[in-house]
């Protein structure tokens, strides 16, 4: 049964465009989505309305993982991501979904995230810890103004 749901605000000195990409292009995925102490391999992303995605988490430390995949709902360049995400394991039922929304700020994005239908195994404050490691390493990704 999926029943848990996060919710989560954060301010990064980053355009939107540079934080809606990062949520569309799997080596940026790969970099920053998973928690610390975790390794994501992207093993297909088609980042369309329609399009899906497969994924797979792993410890860093043990090796054990969950895989993972969806389909994306909506899609609103630099202002809304929606997708549908389901767990390869049965004992992790449920379809959760995820919207993120981004606006410009006089300093960078204000975004704005709700994961909605958690499998009821999953303690709802892991995955709220997880998003805030996740939402630190992206703050790092999208944030350095590099040269090119």
């Amino acid at each position: 049964m999926s029943t848990g749901t996060v919710k989560l605000h954060r301010v990064l000195r980053a355009p939107p465009e540079r934080v809606y990409r990062a949520f569309l292009d799997a080596d940026a995925l790969a970099k920053w989505l998973p928690p610390y102490g975790f390794t994501c391999k992207v093993h297909h992303l088609e980042a369309r309305v329609g399009g899906t995605f497969k994924m797979s988490f792993s410890n860093f430390n043990s090796g054990n993982g969950n895989s993972f995949g969806g389909e994306y709902l909506e899609l609103v360049p630099h202002e809304k991501i929606r997708y549908s995400d389901k767990f390869d394991d049965p004992n992790l039922s449920g379809e959760i979904q995820v919207t993120v929304s981004l606006a410009q700020v006089l300093c960078g994005t204000d975004i704005h995230i709700v994961q909605a239908g958690i499998p009821e195994v999953i303690p709802v404050e892991m995955c709220y810890l997880g998003w805030q490691e996740s939402l630190a390493q992206l703050a790092t990704l999208v944030e350095p103004e590099i040269p090119g």
